[in-house]
């Protein structure tokens, strides 16, 4: 296929290139101990330690995506390397959703034994999916644009707005059909498996949308470039290497992470749901945002919003979609995922926050105070629930759910003239007429 150089902007020699190789390596080995062992640790500890394992596996997982871009056809790299995009925040998830099925099976609708209190596994499935999703845009999306502003700054550069290249319209175009789709499940009991076939649907159909795509030199920085700089057979076994190894640590640190995070929470008297909903995603996404932030630092904020944004496709389509089926296998039933009232307001701000986004991308650009505005909203819901009395929980999320859409719509009246050629040229448009203008 190619070989490719590491980013010009990358200068640092390809020894300091591999510290972050060797760091990655040094976490997750004594996660990896602790679960071929039997020793007995504070519950925190282990949750630390196979935290950092997912993390250091995460990264390795990401750099070899990178890389595997120079041997793997575009229509082949968009359905692998998504599926690998989403698979640290997948395997958590899939922990839950399958303990869910099993409870359901065994205890009926509640997921817990009779006289029993604390979250169900139903519930925690729906609260890593929701965390995960809300910290791509709220941190990721915004920290593009604040690292950008920074550099501007000390570049004595002017203030400008972040700008998407005109391609990125098809991940945009696919994210507000899942978007609006989203909105429709606060409504419901359950994730069903016609919400899967409709979203795995709607991520099939964007794949063979962006296969269409030409092909690329991969952009590679930092690790993935000395990686990539390698002769062809060593790179091929070396990213084969990679991604068999972080992918069986990842599948064998999930449950003790999350079994970890759960019984943190019940030692300390956290709430299980708010661990699992922002601890366990902010381990596996670490390696996005970092990545995300790279490219934004030299001022390629092209590649690293658009980045977050196809994660964010993968994430909503491929990674909600999948729950429901894992739950039914599990299950032994057609049965969906449970939506308790909780879930569903916690459904509502996540699909909330993704239309109001969207809303903000309709013209391709993100300025530093809408980049405030994602920001601001996403914290506003721990302030209002810190405030407000426990009686009254849960309305913060309604709340803030409803001044993401009232926002939306306000922006999506002004940006009105630009929606259908989005929607069109997203879904349907040649890429050679998307690229033509760069």
């Amino acid at each position: 296929m190619g070989t490719a150089s590491g980013d010009d902007g990358d200068r640092g020699s390809p020894r300091h290139r591999k510290v972050p190789i060797g760091a990655a390596i040094v976490a997750l080995v004594p996660g990896l101990l602790l679960r071929l062992s039997t020793p007995h640790l504070p519950h925190p500890l282990e949750a630390l330690l196979f935290g950092l394992s997912i993390v250091g596996a995460a990264f390795i997982l990401a750099w070899a995506a990178e890389v595997a871009q120079l041997d793997i056809s575009a229509g082949a790299a968009i359905a692998v390397l998504a599926f690998i995009a989403v698979l640290p925040e997948y395997a958590v998830d899939l922990i839950f959703a399958w303990k869910g099925g099993n409870a359901v099976e065994e205890f009926g609708a509640s997921c817990l034994p009779p006289g029993t209190t604390g979250e169900s596994p139903c519930s925690l499935a729906l609260a890593n999916m929701t965390g995960a999703n809300r910290l791509l845009i709220g941190v990721g999306w915004s920290m593009v644009v604040f690292v950008a502003w920074t550099r501007w700054r000390a570049k004595r550069m002017p203030d400008r707005e972040i700008e998407l290249e005109r391609s990125r319209q098809v991940e945009l175009s696919f994210l507000v059909v899942a978007s609006l789709y989203s909105l429709t499940l606060p409504l419901k009991r359950t994730v069903s498996l016609l919400d899967a076939v409709i979203l795995v649907g709607i991520f099939v159909a964007y794949t063979v949308r962006i296969s269409r795509a030409p092909a690329e030199e991969p952009h590679l920085i930092g690790p993935a470039g000395t990686i990539g700089l390698l002769p062809e057979g060593r790179r091929r076994a070396t990213v084969a290497i990679m991604f068999l190894g972080a992918g069986a640590i990842i599948l064998l640190c999930a449950e003790p992470f999350a079994e970890a995070l759960v019984e943190s929470g019940k030692d300390a008297g956290i709430s299980e749901f708010l661990l699992v909903q922002w601890l366990a995603p902010l381990a596996s996404e670490t390696p996005e945002l970092l990545v995300a932030g790279l490219y934004a630092w030299r001022l390629n904020t092209d590649n690293g919003l658009g980045t977050l944004v196809s994660s964010k496709v993968n994430q909503w389509t491929l990674l909600v979609g999948t729950l429901p089926i894992v739950f039914a296998i599990a299950s032994g039933s057609l049965d969906g995922l449970p939506i308790l009232a909780r879930q569903r307001e916690e459904i509502l701000l996540t699909a909330a926050q993704s239309v109001f986004a969207l809303a903000i991308l309709a013209n391709l650009k993100m300025s530093v105070r809408e980049a405030w505005a994602l920001f601001g909203l996403f914290w506003a819901q721990f302030v209002l629930g810190a405030v407000l009395p426990k009686s009254a929980h849960g309305a913060e999320l309604v709340a803030v759910s409803v001044v993401y859409l009232v926002l939306a719509a306000g922006l999506l009246v002004k940006n009105r003239h630009r929606l259908a050629p989005l929607m069109r040229d997203g879904l349907r448009a040649p890429y050679e007429r998307l690229l033509a203008d760069r």
